[in-house]
């Protein structure tokens, strides 16, 4: 994100008079501070803060006067805020275009006010063109308007490379095809000059009568065979380009970093693999074949009536650069706009679909159905309107560019029977310029509309190309090592925030032994699931050092370093399969007897054993088939089947009833067993035989010790016990 934004010489000048020479971070202060639209900054210097606007510095103050800065929302636009010893004082308002740049700053002036070092990593990416200043489309990093159509169709044809052969056919066909369908008109010419009105001299010649019969019969069968040959070749051509991308694009995701993948919509995501790669699938099978052949038509027909004769070549051709013109600049002006407006209402549309249809046990348990249902005709409407604007302007310039190309044809036959009359043409050469003139307009009206099917597709290919390029926040070095997990974890001065201007863990200082069992406490927004997601290396730290086994987590290998570390989440996630297959998801290779061991474990076997078909009984849907009990010790089962050295327990019990959770704690104490263990538990009372509970407030480590240990303290452990006794005494007395 830009926080150095350039001033004029003017603003430059007014601003290093009042706060030095040094100005360190300068941003956009858009609004008045009574909401009037300026063209001011806000600009950090060494001590001072200063807002510039138009060449004059309208107000600034030392840093250090003023603490706890920061921004708040407001309805429509923000101000940054301080605190004073007059109280609290508004610096200056922005709109909500600029409200993260300036959670940024806010973080800054506060470093700068306590002396601090300023962490502030400043890696969020601006949502607008760095070019234009236009919005970004969501889920792209490139401009539709900025973007290099021809680089894009380059980038595509350089990923259809193994399938030239076969396009390279297509296209052969392709010629075929037109030198074909340009002997019909030939062959018109000869059965009406042999037969039907020789030229004056010549008598009718029967033999040329037939052969001219039969050549338009061929022309005719032959030219249907090769576009049935052409649909198979490019058919097949296009689906396996298509296919190939589909592979490309969900094979990069499933290596992108969790943070990318988790700022994406599931339905955006899923419109890549499956609607975008069938845009280019079309490109590629319809408007690509159908544009060569148009191509060549036009230019094999423009020849053939220069040929014939130039005058009435002319009289054809004329309309057609002024049809063009209008075409393009209706495309440019209105239709792009429209139809890059259609194109994001459709995105947003099937990712609300996807929401919806995913939660639809929500939307049922609240009898939302008819709400639900107003918002998607509310969607389909916006989306039926925006369709029916880019379709409007089409549906009227179609008919008034075809009228005005097809207008010609009346002065070639005006023209035409007037050189017939004075002997400078044959009824069968005026037929047949006549046939060719009429073949003339199918390529040059298909051609005027394919830039809009060619930016549909462009802009699709640019959204999957940006996310094959996206670069894992998260990658493997080229000295990154195998490391065979011990189980000894230690966090040193770690410093974490998913933005770095709000940092989520502060100075986190923990060693775990091997085989230690550690329960993580804290109030909701502490920071728990960050650590254990910063253990699996889901994202990595901003500051300090994970090592595992006095190991950095970044030199070991991904996949090594999650492969030993077993995760139960109290979210369970279940495949369509059967249960072996779900239980086996950890290690493939599983054999039976490990599978039942683990199931053992997982107090799992017994209920599994009941069931009519056992372990080869079929999911349902995230295992809906099965209650939440029998499904979360299917995913203790698979957490433990690779016996990991290190295990995650994320909240494993919490949403299950006293009797479950007391058959899953009896697999848990089994599965915990000799194996480094961070738990977090919404139940307080489960982390008991823990052998250290941690609690966390704020990002900071609080407190550390055994459960008895922290009851006698009485701080702020303690006080999450009480709270939660007092909330079961409450429920006891209401029932």
């Amino acid at each position: 994100m830009n926080l150095n934004y350039k001033l004029s010489e003017q603003d430059r000048s007014a601003v290093q008079e009042v706060i030095g020479e040094t100005i360190r971070y300068c941003v956009p202060a858009d609004l008045s501070l009574t909401g009037r639209r300026t063209k001011g900054y806000f600009v950090i210097g060494q001590d001072k803060w200063a807002y510039v606007e138009a060449g004059e510095v309208k107000e600034s103050c030392l840093i250090s006067e003023g603490h706890d800065y920061k921004v708040v929302p407001l309805v429509g636009n923000a101000i940054l805020e301080t605190t004073d010893e007059l109280g609290k004082r508004i610096i200056v308002r922005i709109s909500m275009e600029h409200i993260a740049r300036f959670t940024y700053i806010a973080q800054i002036l506060n470093y700068i006010a306590t002396n601090s070092e300023i962490r502030i990593y400043n890696d969020e990416e601006e949502l607008v063109c760095s070019n234009c200043g236009e919005k970004l489309i969501r889920g792209t990093r490139v401009c539709a308007k900025c973007m290099n159509k021809a680089a894009v169709l380059k980038r595509l044809f350089g990923i259809s490379k193994s399938h030239w052969p076969m396009l390279a056919l297509g296209l052969f066909i392709l010629l075929v095809t037109s030198a074909v369908a340009l002997l019909g008109p030939y062959f018109q010419k000869l059965l009406v000059n042999s037969s039907l009105q020789p030229p004056e001299g010549q008598d009718p010649s029967i033999p040329m009568f037939f052969l001219a019969i039969g050549g338009i019969l061929f022309s005719l069968v032959a030219g249907e065979l090769l576009n049935v040959s052409k649909g198979r070749v490019m058919a097949t051509v296009s689906s396996t380009i298509a296919a190939d991308l589909r592979k490309l694009v969900y094979e990069k995701i499933q290596n992108l970093s969790l943070g990318f993948l988790t700022s994406q919509r599931a339905g955006d995501l899923m419109n890549r693999v499956t609607s975008d790669t069938n845009r280019i699938r079309r490109l590629i099978q319809e408007v690509f074949t159908t544009a060569v052949y148009q191509v060549i038509m036009l230019i094999a027909i423009t020849v053939l009536l220069l040929m014939t004769d130039w005058r009435l070549a002319l009289i054809v051709l004329l309309p057609a650069p002024f049809v063009a013109y209008l075409q393009f600049m209706t495309w440019r002006v209105i239709v792009r706009r429209l139809f890059r407006k259609q194109w994001r209402i459709f995105d947003k549309a099937n990712s609300y679909l996807h929401d919806v249809l995913s939660g639809i046990r929500v939307v049922k348990t609240f009898g939302k159905e008819q709400r639900e249902i107003k918002r998607f005709r509310e969607y389909n409407t916006e989306y039926a309107a925006a369709s029916y604007r880019s379709e409007k302007v089409y549906s009227v310039l179609t008919p008034v560019s075809t009228y005005l190309l097809q207008i010609t044809t009346y002065f070639v036959l005006l023209v035409g029977c007037n050189m017939i009359l004075n002997g400078n043409l044959t009824l069968g050469e005026l037929v047949q310029f006549t046939g060719y003139a009429s073949m003339v307009f199918g390529p040059l009206a298909w051609l005027m509309n394919m830039p809009r099917w060619v930016a549909d597709a462009a802009i699709a290919i640019d959204r999957i190309f940006s996310v094959i390029d996206e670069d894992p926040e998260i990658f493997d070095k080229e000295t990154s090592i195998s490391h065979s997990i011990h189980g000894h974890i230690q966090f040193k001065e770690v410093i974490f925030g998913y933005k770095s201007y709000e940092p989520v863990l502060k100075k986190i200082n923990i060693e775990i032994q091997p085989g230690e069992m550690i329960g993580l406490v804290g109030h909701s927004g502490a920071g728990k699931s960050t650590l254990i997601n910063l253990v699996s290396r889901f994202y990595d730290i901003n500051e300090g050092q994970i090592l595992i086994d006095g190991v950095d987590i970044r030199a070991i290998r991904q996949e090594e370093l999650r492969s030993q570390i077993g995760v139960v989440l109290q979210e369970t996630m279940l495949f369509r399969g059967s249960i072996m297959e779900n239980i086996r998801y950890s290690k493939p290779d599983a054999t039976m007897e490990e599978v039942i061991q683990a199931a053992r474990v997982a107090n799992a076997h017994e209920f599994i054993i009941n069931l009519p078909d056992g372990y080869d009984t079929r999911l349902e849907e995230n295992g809906n088939n099965l209650s939440g009990g029998e499904r979360q010790r299917l995913t203790i089962a698979r957490a433990v089947l690779h016996n990991p050295r290190i295990l995650i327990l994320d909240e494993a019990t919490a949403s299950l009833d006293i009797d479950t959770e007391t058959a899953i704690q009896e697999a848990l104490q089994r599965v915990t067993k000799n194996r480094t263990t961070i738990a977090i538990a919404h139940r307080l009372s489960t982390l008991r035989n823990a052998d250290r509970l941690l609690v966390l407030d704020k990002g900071e480590v609080a407190e550390v010790g055994t459960h008895k240990e922290l009851m006698e303290k009485q701080g702020i452990y303690y006080g999450l016990i009480m709270a939660q006794r007092n909330m079961t005494k409450t429920k006891v007395k209401a029932g």
